[in-house]
C-alpha cells in the first residue's frame, strides 16, 4: 500500500512539474508576444526562434536510446549479459533514424501543405505526460533532454507525430 501510495505521489508530482514547466514556457512566451513560435524547428534562427542542428538531434537521440535501453528488460532465457547500446545500435543508426524522421516529416508537410504546428507538438507532449504508464522514464527522458520544452517538442514530440501522420497516410493510401 506504501508503494502505491508513493508511486501515485511520484506521478502527480512529474504531472505538476510538467504543468509548471508547460505554464512557464508559455507565460513567457505571452510576455515576448511569441507564444510557442520557438517549438518551430525550421524557423530561421533569431533571438525568438530556436533550431536543432542535425548533430544536436543525434546526441538527443542518443540520450533518448540510452534511457530505453536502460529500461528494456533483458529476457531471464539469454544466458548473455545484456550488452551496452553501442553494441546494438551504431552511429550511423541512429543518424539514419534522425535522418528519417526529419525526412519523412518534411515530406509530409508537403503532401498535406502545412507543417507541423507548434501546437500540435504542444499537445503531444501534453498527452505524454498524461497518459504515460512510466513516469519515471518520461521524468528520465526530459532530464536528459535538458528540461527544456523546446527540446523535448522537437526530439520526442515531432518523431511520435510523424510517425502518427505517416501511419494515417498509409491507412488512406490503402483504402483508396
Amino acid at each position: 500500500m506504501e508503494k502505491k501510495r508513493a508511486a501515485q505521489s511520484a506521478f502527480l508530482n512529474l504531472r505538476a512539474l510538467v504543468a509548471l514547466l508547460i505554464f512557464g514556457v508559455a507565460a513567457s512566451s505571452m510576455l515576448s508576444g511569441t507564444l510557442l513560435a520557438f517549438f518551430r524547428s525550421e524557423a530561421p534562427a533569431n533571438g525568438s526562434q530556436r533550431t536543432l542542428t542535425f548533430a544536436q538531434r543525434v546526441a538527443y537521440q542518443r540520450a533518448i536510446e540510452e534511457i530505453y535501453w536502460r529500461h528494456r528488460i533483458w529476457p531471464k532465457e539469454n544466458p548473455d549479459p545484456k550488452p551496452s547500446l553501442d553494441a546494438v545500435m551504431s552511429q550511423g543508426q541512429l543518424e539514419k533514424k534522425v535522418g528519417d524522421y526529419l525526412r519523412k516529416s518534411q515530406a509530409l508537410e508537403g503532401y498535406w501543405h502545412r507543417p507541423i504546428t507548434p501546437e500540435q507538438l504542444q499537445t503531444e507532449m501534453d498527452r505524454m505526460a498524461k497518459h504515460t504508464k512510466q513516469p519515471n522514464v518520461l521524468h528520465e527522458l526530459f532530464e536528459a533532454l535538458g528540461n527544456d520544452p523546446f527540446v523535448i517538442a522537437e526530439c520526442l514530440a515531432r518523431p511520435v507525430l510523424w510517425s502518427e501522420r505517416w501511419r494515417l497516410l498509409h491507412q488512406l493510401r490503402s483504402r483508396g
